[in-house]
């Protein structure tokens, strides 16, 4: 049985509670938050987890095993550092730290404490976008040209980070863990549409290995709550929507076909669109919060670091996302991504 604390009762913390405590393998002891309304409504819906505004009470507590970390963003460096120093496995939500130099301290620190670092990169645990990666490694969207992400709604106004740092985490571990690496340069343009010191909105182009661009719109002031990626392919396109439960993955038998057209003194290509079927494959349903979770746990019975949402994959989304911020501070200037790596 591992004994699990949970620092921040927000939006993400009382998720991970509910996952904990009704793991088979699991227990949560404690939680902390600042919030006393927050801790009132933990020990209502669970009785028999101890509440603290005391976080470091949960450090000192010998029979917690693993700390999971929700609170702000700004805070997720000196949290982990601080439970990795008190001997606990950590898991902490997305970004792992604020720069890649914050992240690289944390990765060296726990593989000296020999103690499993993973970061909340939820989406890489959904079922849809497993099945978009199996067509990529399949190769039945044949040569990947293009891919765009959209993650869009009116709001949830956040203050301590800006919507690019928000949001777009979870689309670039997504296409890190779909390409197997990370960007090889990228630029940007973000917008302060409400007056605040923070960017509302950031279009995002990452250029990958092969030839591939990315684009990445990401908002707090769209309309429309959205959750798609679009992936194009030489012989097939697909759409995933996360926002779809009947069939949130849509495969397109649609391509470009180059025909000869030859004239009296050369010869050129005519483009064709082809049209073909739409399959809405069967990728069933799991909540990815609780497979990422229970891999977590997973991770912590075998002694063996995650591979799917590591410290080094932690690094290199933070990584990516520094030179997006610095492309959007000097107007969409491209900017190199320093020794890109693969990320298997």
């Amino acid at each position: 049985m591992i004994h699990v604390g949970v620092i921040g009762c927000g939006h993400w913390g009382p998720n991970h509670i509910r996952i904990f405590s009704h793991s088979p393998n699991s227990q949560v002891l404690m939680c902390a938050d600042l919030n006393q309304e927050r801790l009132k409504s933990i020990k209502t819906l669970f009785p028999h987890i101890q509440t603290t505004t005391d976080y470091k009470e949960i450090l000192k507590n010998p029979q917690i095993m693993a700390v999971c970390i929700s609170s702000p963003t700004n805070t997720h460096f000196a949290l982990t550092q601080e439970a990795l120093e008190h001997d606990k496995h950590v898991l902490c939500e997305k970004p792992l730290a604020l720069t890649s130099q914050e992240c690289q301290k944390l990765k060296d620190l726990a593989m000296q404490k020999k103690k499993i670092l993973m970061v909340g990169h939820v989406f890489v645990f959904n079922l849809g976008i497993v099945k978009l990666k199996e067509y990529i490694q399949s190769g039945e969207l044949g040569r990947i040209y293009y891919a765009h992400s959209e993650r869009t709604n009116l709001g949830p106004f956040r203050y301590d980070v800006n919507a690019l740092w928000d949001l777009a985490p979870h689309d670039i571990s997504i296409f890190n863990y779909l390409f197997d690496h990370c960007p090889q340069s990228v630029s940007a343009r973000g917008q302060k549409c409400l007056g605040t010191s923070q960017e509302d909105l950031a279009f995002s182009t990452l250029e990958y290995p092969n030839d591939i661009l990315v684009n990445v719109h990401v908002s707090w002031l769209d309309p429309k709550k959205v959750r798609q990626i679009t992936i194009v392919g030489d012989k097939k396109m697909v759409i995933w929507d996360d926002l779809d439960n009947i069939g949130p993955i849509k495969l397109y038998d649609k391509h470009v076909e180059k025909t000869a057209v030859f004239y009296e003194t050369y010869g050129e290509f005519q483009l064709l669109s082809k049209e073909g079927s739409i399959t809405i494959p069967n990728v069933g349903f799991n909540e990815p919060l609780k497979i990422q979770d229970q891999y977590f746990l997973n991770c912590i019975v075998t002694n063996k670091e995650s591979d799917l949402a590591d410290a080094q994959k932690g690094l290199e989304v933070v990584k990516t996302l520094c030179a997006i911020q610095e492309s959007i501070n000097k107007r969409g200037v491209p900017i190199a991504i320093e020794n890109p790596v693969l990320v298997r």
